[in-house]
This record gives structure tokens, C-alpha cells and sequence, in this order.
């Protein structure tokens, strides 16, 4: 049997939770400097840090102000922007994300989960966070992409005809990550498909199906996460992912996340794969960008509730390191980064 429990449609939610003028002049600015990082027009890095889920709004909010304080730190080097996941695909089974269940205990309140997480992103515009997250319904982005400086599609849904279609209309920059199995191809091919046109069915802000047309956004790229069995951030890894993107015709710089394969969800591998491919943009590879962590405010799973994170104090050293090395490349290496 299905049941079928009509939500709050995108306009109210909105105006439940508006976003001001100045905060939406805040939000494109962000996407614009996303953009300029892409094209290799603004010479910092980008590093997405957060929790590997959000499940606590409070505890989320201690973590972005430390974060907002770290970056006033280093912004000159390092474009930071918090990891805000609402949502987490499945494998199988499995809490589904703070937007599904934000009660933790299989009631599913979803409404509940849309204005709690809207609210909770509002939140952090008004420190001045910039936010990524994952898109994984088609439809949530009506609720929450105007909020969002810059977007990913995830190992399990690169794939997916609806989410290119979903990233060609999408209005920042998306990251692709490869597969779990490793497979580049489906990311690569992601990318550029969401670089096209595309006609698909989504609905309006109040709520209503619709056809929806798109004109393609050229800011797609790659996010390299590697795999069950092997991370892919080391250099020959990169260089042939580079190599394997120019050949499909997709010249866009990438993206590395620390975790997943690449640290084996062995939270402290983390470190090994942030110094590699800092090494890397040391040595003047110019086409890797930045890198994503998942970190938070206590170490493995003391507060994440999903995968392990690096603790906060690690996160800051890392970041701090890393601005010390760009702002300076005869920085001496850190001992912990002897693979």
C-alpha cells in the first residue's frame, strides 16, 4: 500500500524562511568566486570541511562558527565552504539524512525535516558560511538551492539521467563523483551532459508539476572520491583521470575528497591524502583544485553518526598547514605528511 501526505510546497517554505536581498547578493557572490575558481581566474584553492551528515542543527552550528573563524584565517589562500549533507544515499539500508528522518528514529517526519533544514541553512548564510551539499531527490532542490554556493552529485547517482538533468539546471557549480567501483567514466560523462540543454519534469515554487527546460550549466567537473578498494588521489591517479577526462572532451579542473575510498574510511588516511594533493598543487599541477574532508567538532564517530570524521583540532592544523605552504611553497614538508 502506498500513502500518499501532501508537504509544504517550496514558496511557503521560502517565505516561512526568506533569504534577503543582501543575503542572495551574498549567496551569488560566492558562486561567482566558485566559478572563477573553476576557470583557474582566482589562484586559492577550495576545500569543502563538515560533517559527513548533518543530524543535529546545534551541534552543526557550533561547527560552522569554528569554521567561519578559521577561514577569516586563511581566506586569502583558501576558498573554505562548509559540507551541509541533508540527505544519504543507500546502498541498501539505513538512515536516509536529517531531511528524510530529522528525529532519528524511523518516523520519517519530512515536513518536519524540510523547514528544519531550511532553517538551519538560513542559519548559516547569516554567519556567512558558504554551503555544499549533495542533491539526491530531484525535487529538493526547489527547497534549498538558493542557499547553495555549490553542489555534488554522489558516487551512486552519477549515473543518473534524472540527476544530469538535475545539475544542467542547477544554478552553481557541480561536482561529479566517480563511482564506488572506481569507474571515472560516468562522472566524466555526468559532467558534460549536464553541460547540455535539457527538457525534464520538476515542479514550481508552488509546487505544481511541470515540464522544465534547461539551457546547461557549464560549471560541471569531476570530484575525484576513489574506491572500495583503492583511493585514486595519488599522482599517477590524477594525472590519468586528467588524461581519461581530455580524451571525453572535459577540460574542467577537479575536485579531490580526502575521505571515502581515498582514506578507506579510515578517518586518520584523511591526512595522507590532504598532503598528497597538496604536494600535487605544490608542483604546479594546476588542474587539481582543491580537496574536500569530512571533519568534525570530535574525532570518528563520537558526533558523526555516519561515516568516521577527523576531529576539529586535526581539521584546523591541516587548513592552517596548507595556507602556511601556499602562502609560502619553501614551507619545509609537515612530519605527518611522510606517506
Amino acid at each position: 500500500m502506498t500513502v500518499l501526505t501532501p508537504l509544504i510546497t517550496p514558496k511557503a517554505l521560502h517565505e516561512m524562511f526568506p533569504l534577503s536581498l543582501e543575503q542572495k547578493k551574498w549567496v551569488s557572490e560566492n558562486r561567482k568566486t566558485a566559478e572563477h575558481i573553476i576557470r583557474g581566474e582566482d589562484e586559492r584553492i577550495v576545500v569543502f570541511a563538515g560533517p559527513c551528515s548533518i543530524h543535529d542543527p546545534a551541534i552543526a552550528l557550533e561547527y560552522a562558527h569554528e569554521l567561519k573563524s578559521l577561514s577569516e584565517k586563511i581566506s586569502d589562500q583558501i576558498f573554505l565552504i562548509m559540507r551541509v549533507f541533508l540527505e544519504k544515499p543507500r546502498t541498501q539500508f539505513g538512515w536516509k539524512g536529517f531531511l528524510y528522518d530529522p528525529f532519528l528514529d524511523g518516523s520519517y517526519e519530512i515536513e518536519q525535516g524540510l523547514i528544519a533544514s531550511r532553517e538551519l541553512l538560513i542559519k548559516l548564510v547569516d554567519i556567512d558560511i558558504p554551503i555544499a551539499t549533495e542533491f539526491l531527490d530531484p525535487i529538493l532542490p526547489a527547497y534549498t538551492q538558493d542557499v547553495i554556493t555549490w553542489g555534488i552529485i554522489g558516487a551512486r547517482t552519477s549515473t543518473s539521467q534524472i540527476h544530469r538533468q538535475v545539475a544542467s539546471q542547477l544554478p552553481m557549480p557541480i561536482g561529479f563523483k566517480n563511482e564506488t567501483d572506481g569507474n571515472l567514466d560516468n562522472a566524466i560523462c555526468g559532467a558534460l551532459a549536464a553541460r547540455h540543454p535539457q527538457l525534464s519534469l520538476g515542479i514550481n515554487p508552488e509546487g505544481e508539476l511541470c515540464s522544465l527546460k534547461t539551457y546547461g550549466n557549464p560549471f560541471t567537473h569531476m570530484i575525484l572520491r576513489g574506491a572500495t578498494e583503492h583511493p585514486n588521489f595519488d599522482h599517477v591517479s590524477v594525472s590519468e583521470a586528467i588524461q581519461k577526462q581530455r580524451l571525453h572532451g572535459l577540460g574542467s579542473r577537479l575536485l579531490i575528497d580526502c575521505a571515502h575510498g581515498n582514506s578507506q574510511k579510515n578517518p586518520k588516511k584523511q591526512q595522507h591524502a590532504f598532503f598528497s594533493v597538496l604536494e600535487q598543487i605544490q608542483e604546479g599541477n594546476h588542474l587539481i583544485m582543491g580537496m574536500m574532508l569530512e571533519s568534525h567538532l570530535q574525532g570518528g564517530n563520537a558526533l558523526s553518526i555516519t561515516d568516521p570524521c577527523i576531529d576539529w583540532n586535526t581539521t584546523e592544523e591541516l587548513l592552517l598547514w596548507a595556507h602556511k605552504v601556499l602562502e609560502n611553497p619553501l614551507t619545509p614538508k609537515h612530519p605527518s605528511a611522510v606517506l
